[in-house]
């Protein structure tokens, strides 16, 4: 192993599971309210949660970003994500400049919420709003309308919220290129800081797969895409990740952290974290139980923590990394897995080789053509040889 260099930025990522109902496209752990919410004791096992995590790890680093994700963690009530951040605190120390994302529905419901969020220190809001097509929006079993969502947007900016991400879809049924220019359009109107535009995919357990509606050709989805892009930087909104958009400075401290391979912390149900640890030097991949039920009651029996395999750390650190427009330089590499440079190659050199990646100065980043053909660079190091590392 090379010399280790901790990172002292630190992330925790929370995971809320349930939703008003689950939307056909979504493949991520979420589940539809059937009763009252258990916010009290889910809250409560969140914080028992992040200790153990937390003697676990011995972990003592100052959190840089927190991300409440699901799930629809706006169901909450502001008093019972005031009593999770506070709880937080007794074990992590915050940095000054934390940047506190809560991700949120359209729904009038969430809105009346948006001035306590912000008064209990949530400092950056992501609104689902998906399109500002009625039609598209049913189509995704989506419960709000488009005129909710540029509500939504002024709420969040009466109750002060000036860090706003808006999420986008495209490559949707029965749409078009111009659609999506005019969902582009109506989303840079509102001037978020940052707008999240990716395309819908047919995940595997999702009614989609099992039921795939007709989806516009490749080619189209592709011209779909460029020409947004083309309005997205006319107007000032940089790419800077794969599905990432955002005015200058406003590019989303949690996930820059994520894709740089970069530690978190990951608790609620299903949450997924990574931890490096110094002494012995190894990478742990942690993942919590899914079900709320069995999270609820969970022991540390049930918490699965696993060490990254080292043959397995090249791919794990390019498959983030590249991700970035910004790539990586080789002297990140050897810090953050403890690896030689030499654990790369010949990959890196086949894929500059190829036209696939730029390098300067043992900098490495797609070139426009990797960036259309990333799985084409990521298969290069499948089978990374470390032996000589």
């Amino acid at each position: 192993m090379q010399p280790f260099l901790l990172s002292d930025a630190l992330s925790l990522y929370i995971h809320f599971p349930w939703c008003i109902q689950k939307c056909p496209y979504c493949d991520f752990n979420s589940h539809a309210v059937k009763n009252d919410l258990p916010e009290d004791s889910y809250i409560t096992a969140l914080l028992n949660d992040l200790a153990q995590d937390v003697t676990l790890f011995r972990e003592t680093r100052t959190i840089q970003s927190i991300f409440m994700g699901g799930g629809t963690p706006s169901l909450f009530s502001a008093s019972q994500l005031d009593r999770l951040l506070k709880g937080l605190q007794k074990y992590l120390t915050f940095a000054e400049d934390i940047e506190i994302t809560l991700e949120a529905n359209p729904g009038t419901f969430e809105i009346a919420k948006f001035a306590d969020y912000r008064s209990i220190g949530i400092n950056r809001l992501s609104v689902g709003v998906q399109s500002f097509n009625d039609a598209h929006l049913k189509r995704l079993g989506r419960v709000h309308s488009a005129q909710e969502a540029i509500n939504a947007v002024a709420g969040a900016r009466q109750a002060g919220f000036d860090n706003l991400n808006l999420d986008l879809m495209f490559g949707l049924p029965e749409s078009s290129e111009q659609d999506s220019l005019r969902d582009v359009q109506q989303a840079i109107a509102l001037q978020p800081s940052h707008i999240s535009f990716y395309q819908l995919t047919l995940e595997p357990n999702t009614y989609f797969h099992k039921y795939p509606p007709v989806l516009p050709s490749d080619e189209a989805i592709f011209s779909e895409q460029i020409a947004c892009q083309k309005l997205l930087a006319k107007h000032g909104y940089q790419q800077y990740e794969i599905s990432a958009y955002a005015q200058e400075g406003m590019q989303c401290r949690h996930n820059t952290n994520y894709w740089s391979f970069g530690d978190y912390l990951g608790i609620g149900a299903g949450a997924h974290g990574k931890i490096s640890q110094e002494l012995p030097v190894e990478i742990v991949r942690t993942m919590k139980p899914k079900q709320p039920d069995k999270y609820l009651n969970h022991t540390k029996g049930d918490r699965l923590a696993q060490a990254i395999n080292e043959t397995d750390l090249p791919l794990e650190f390019i498959m983030n990394h590249l991700r970035l427009k910004s790539g990586f330089n080789l002297e990140t590499y050897t810090q953050r897995t403890g690896l030689a440079i030499q654990s790369l190659q010949p990959a890196l050199s086949l894929c500059v080789q190829q036209g696939l990646l730029l390098e300067q100065q043992q900098h490495y980043q797609c070139s426009e053509k990797g960036w259309l053909f990333l799985d084409s660079i990521l298969e290069h190091f499948l089978s990374t040889d470390i032996t000589d590392a």
